[in-house]
């Protein structure tokens, strides 16, 4: 029988409704703001007493918390606040009430019921332009920049000095400049030569003082400009590469000035974990454990992280450090526990190899070194007003993770063990293949911000789009009259479709993605416009009410088809090649493509069918 669907494809059109309608339901509600709670470290958890305190200084601050909530497994905390604009002033209670254990951020809290959370349904992500955000910025500590490239150095130079048997005593560093001291004027002026042979980057001053010749190596200022450039550029890098390895959608990441760096994360983001990365400083130190013949001078004596376990005495000499990781995965071993499998480059895998193959048998220990941030407080005038305010103050860590016997001699593909849970192992490798930060960084500032294009020009935007679909579907229903009430009712649920499938998709929407609806919407109309046609061009050729309706959804699927496939390759093209903005409008695009020829082809004519199918209409109302 012409226009009858079986009744199972009834039913698979309204399952695929009914879902769409589930999944585009979280869109519904809106965020709270929030302030969330970490570990410093990924081992340490998040308990409830730890958010009753928090809550009890917010209460004594007089901010009002809607609610709290733990996350599984105790990864982190949630703290619900009534108003945005306490969420500044809360995060700075929070955080003198916790202290320097907890990372506290700023973040934008979901309000999806529980069961559509249950069954995977999130409302959908939006761009910077449409939500705002989280604004960081982070300063990029250039002294501990040049402190490190001066130790590397100092240790290049005394090396020299040693391999041409050059006594020399070391001295404190002054003003910034290296110092070593000669016991007269010829072992002064032979180290002056070998230095100046070897490094061109030194200003070298001699003088006299307290009976010994004292020579003086200064970085040159075009040097130190070098470092400083050097160190914010490879903050950069890292700080983006870092974004990417969490996941962030759409964010942004440029430099401000000569030693800041700006990060925004749009929308509903896990902002505690972004911002304990991004800030952090770690690597990795390979040395090999100290002979019983060894030398003091020679060793250094390390702590291990476990609890309990003595300090084990180490070779002061690097075999390789994480500079050398080119990439880092973590994993676990054939007992279960947490491990990160290390590739190393060429370089780093040579002396790795090099080192172990002269030494199986003996131990070699990996440092894990951090930078430890914690917050100093101290009362300063501000605009001529005493104010307390925090002082971010740097503590370098350097303890062993792991003391094991080589067996064999290693190459560029070796493992780590010994750390504390999957969540560090992972949290160690996202470090290891974004790269190192060239200096330590602190966050300057930390606020909401809101979209980028401003609430106005957003509700336009939207009031624009609402416009012209009334308008669209009064003129399609002028037209077509009760076929072109059909096409309205489909139309909205390609809109409906389109949103569910973005949220399923964790697409983000921008503004140049609202276009992209528009246009949508246009090209879902022009499908049934193409069908509509098609049936009047078939009654004015006299066929049947029936005949007509199935000629003309029959021949115009070809037109159909090939319109929106070459939309849909032109889409692809754009997600492929272009950025941002662009990126943005064909990713919406590209799905409303999808989306459009479900409503305009298989929801429409199941509509018809229902109401036309089978009965015997000798006139058509089109």
């Amino acid at each position: 029988m012409l226009n009858r669907f079986p009744f199972w494809k009834y039913l698979l059109i309204l399952a695929v409704l009914a879902i769409g309608f589930i999944y585009s339901a979280p869109n519904l509600y809106p965020d709270d703001p929030a302030i969330q709670i970490s570990g410093t470290s990924s081992a340490k958890l998040i308990e409830q007493a730890d958010l009753a305190r928090a809550s009890r200084a917010l209460s004594e601050a007089g901010i009002e918390v809607k609610g709290q909530e733990v996350a599984e497994a105790g990864r982190g905390g949630l703290l619900r606040l009534t108003n945005a604009e306490d969420q500044l002033p809360a995060k700075d209670v929070v955080r003198k009430a916790l202290g320097d254990d907890y990372v506290v951020a700023l973040n934008l809290a979901q309000t999806t019921p529980d069961w559509l959370r249950s069954i995977g349904a999130s409302p959908m992500k939006l761009g910077l332009d449409l939500s705002g955000g989280v604004h960081f910025l982070l300063e990029v500590d250039m002294e501990k920049a040049l402190e490190a490239r001066r130790k590397v150095y100092e240790g290049e130079v005394k090396s020299l000095l040693r391999k041409e048997r050059v006594r020399y005593r070391s001295l404190p560093e002054l003003n910034g400049a290296i110092q070593l001291g000669f016991a007269d004027a010829d072992s002064l002026e032979k180290a002056q030569s070998l230095i100046r042979k070897d490094f061109t980057d030194f200003e070298m001053t001699a003088a006299e003082r307290g009976g010994q010749q004292v020579l003086r190596l200064a970085l040159t200022q075009a040097k130190l400009a070098e470092i400083r450039e050097y160190s914010i550029r490879q903050n950069l890098t890292t700080v983006r590469n870092r974004v990417n390895e969490l996941g962030v959608a759409e964010p942004l990441v440029q430099r401000q000035g000569a030693n800041r760096i700006v990060v925004e994360l749009p929308g509903v983001q896990d902002t505690a974990e972004a911002k304990r990365i991004l800030g952090k400083t770690a690597n990795l130190e390979f040395r090999l454990a100290a002979g019983p013949d060894a030398s003091r001078a020679s060793t250094e004596a390390f702590e291990f992280r476990e609890e309990g376990r003595p300090p084990a005495q180490l070779e002061r000499e690097l075999i390789i450090t994480g500079d050398q990781v080119t990439d880092a995965q973590a994993s676990f071993d054939e007992n279960g526990r947490p491990q990160v499998n290390i590739r190393l480059d060429g370089h780093g895998g040579d002396l790795m190899n090099r080192a172990t193959r002269n030494n199986v048998g003996r131990s070699m220990a990996v440092i894990f070194i951090e930078q430890k941030p914690s917050t100093r407080y101290t009362r300063e005038l501000v605009d001529g007003v005493e104010q307390e305010v925090a002082v971010p103050v740097f503590t370098e860590e350097k303890r062993i993770i792991s003391l094991a016997t080589i067996q064999s001699p290693l190459g560029s593909q070796f493992r780590i063990t010994g750390l504390n849970g999957p969540g560090e192992s992972s949290e160690l490798a996202l470090l290891l293949r974004a790269g190192g930060l060239a200096a330590p960084m602190y966050f300057a500032e930390e606020r909401t911000i809101g979209p980028s294009l401003g609430a106005d020009n957003i509700t336009k935007g939207v009031s624009a789009s609402l416009w012209g679909m009334l308008f669209v579907s009064l003129f399609i229903i002028a037209i077509y009259r009760f076929f072109g009430v059909l096409a309205t009712v489909a139309l909205a649920l390609n809109m409906v479709m389109l949103l569910a499938l973005m949220s399923l998709l964790s697409a983000t929407l921008t503004l140049p993605g609202i276009a992209g609806i528009v246009l949508t919407m246009g090209m879902a109309v022009d499908a049934n416009v193409l069908i509509f046609s098609r049936i009047r061009e078939e009654i004015a050729n006299g066929l049947s009410v029936q005949r007509a309706i199935h000629e003309g959804f029959d021949r115009a699927f070809s037109a159909i088809i090939d319109a929106n496939l070459t939309t849909l390759l032109v889409g692809g093209i754009l997600f492929a090649m272009g950025t941002g903005p662009v990126k943005g409008f064909a990713v919406t695009l590209s799905l409303g493509i999808l989306t459009s020829m479900f409503t305009a082809i298989l929801v429409t004519r199941a509509m018809v069918n229902l109401i036309y199918g089978g009965r015997d209409f000798k006139k058509l109302w089109i």
